[in-house]
């Protein structure tokens, strides 16, 4: 999981990078094609098959998905690196809000009072990221991450419903990674924004695919073979590195403020995630990749 949270964090900086060369629509579709790719290849070495029988949840899955991914890496373009990894984590604290607006709807079910104030100590994260990071003409592309995160727990929505049903988690991704392929054409298309390649956008682009994937088995097989909260909580080091990487890499402006918001959203999602350790693994990562 150390590792995966460290590709995901250098993917972060390829996107970023990539940014500067191509649209968000570009990105998810050049990164769906290649995960795509990559997993037809291990289904098939494997004996693997990707004929399914639920499709309209892979739909609804991928849809949920990649527009987070969509939104996440706009907001990776838009802000500094850590900022937009910070908000997109916000995804567990999302997950905590969805379970309180469930047991308000239920009514007769008890309202854990601990995940209220795991949900309050998160947009007080958010609160203090926003104001000191983003200046007037960001705070769009600050609603846009922070709308990463929300849509991101109700993609997990969708993954844990599949898991139930059986589905192998190679195509889980796999339809993930067609329907970035798809959505991100139709974005691309729409917004006249297919851009020329030349070598070093390429690069990037190839890495973006390759590290998402490679990182996305590996926290599949890590949440599958450890500790569920162990995970979890190696999984935030991605905010760490994503922090150093915007520092050294992209001179970020990140002040003290900022600091303290990040370890509020990050103390948050880890309560969130501790006070539902009985949710299935699959329904506690915290990426848009999972």
């Amino acid at each position: 999981m150390v590792v995966a949270s460290f590709l995901f964090a250098t993917m972060g900086v390829c996107v970023k990078l990539a940014s500067a060369h191509y649209g968000a629509g570009e990105i998810v579709f050049y990164r769906g094609l290649t995960g795509a790719v990559m997993i037809a290849a291990l289904a098939r070495w494997h004996g693997g098959t990707l004929r399914t029988p639920v499709a309209t949840m892979h739909f609804w899955r991928s849809l949920t998905g990649v527009s987070a991914l969509c939104l996440w890496f706009y907001a990776i373009g838009n802000l500094p690196l850590a900022t937009a990894m910070t908000l997109n984590y916000m995804s567990s604290v999302w997950m905590a809000l969805f379970l309180l607006g469930g047991a308000v709807m239920l009514g007769g079910a008890r309202i854990d009072t601990r995940l209220v104030a795991a949900v309050l100590l998160g947009f007080v994260g958010v609160a203090l990221i926003l104001r000191p990071t983003i200046e007037q003409d960001q705070l769009w592309h600050g609603l846009m991450g922070l709308l990463s995160g929300m849509v991101s727990a109700m993609a997990y929505l969708q993954i844990t419903a599949l898991g139930r049903v059986g589905e192998p988690d190679y195509r889980v991704v796999f339809y993930f990674s067609i329907g970035g392929v798809v959505a991100g054409a139709a974005l691309a298309t729409i917004g006249g924004n297919w851009h020329a390649h030349t070598l070093h956008g390429l690069a990037l682009l190839l890495s973006v695919g390759v590290l998402a994937t490679v990182a996305q088995l590996m926290m599949t097989r890590a949440y599958g073979t450890g500790r569920t909260l162990v995970n979890a909580s190696l999984q935030y080091l991605g905010i760490a590195y994503s922090f150093a990487y915007g520092v050294l890499l992209f001179d970020d402006r990140v002040t003290w403020m900022a600091l303290a918001g990040m370890g509020l959203i990050v103390s948050a999602g880890l309560a969130a995630i501790m006070w539902r350790s009985g949710t299935p693994a699959s329904a506690v990562a915290t990426t848009p990749e999972s």
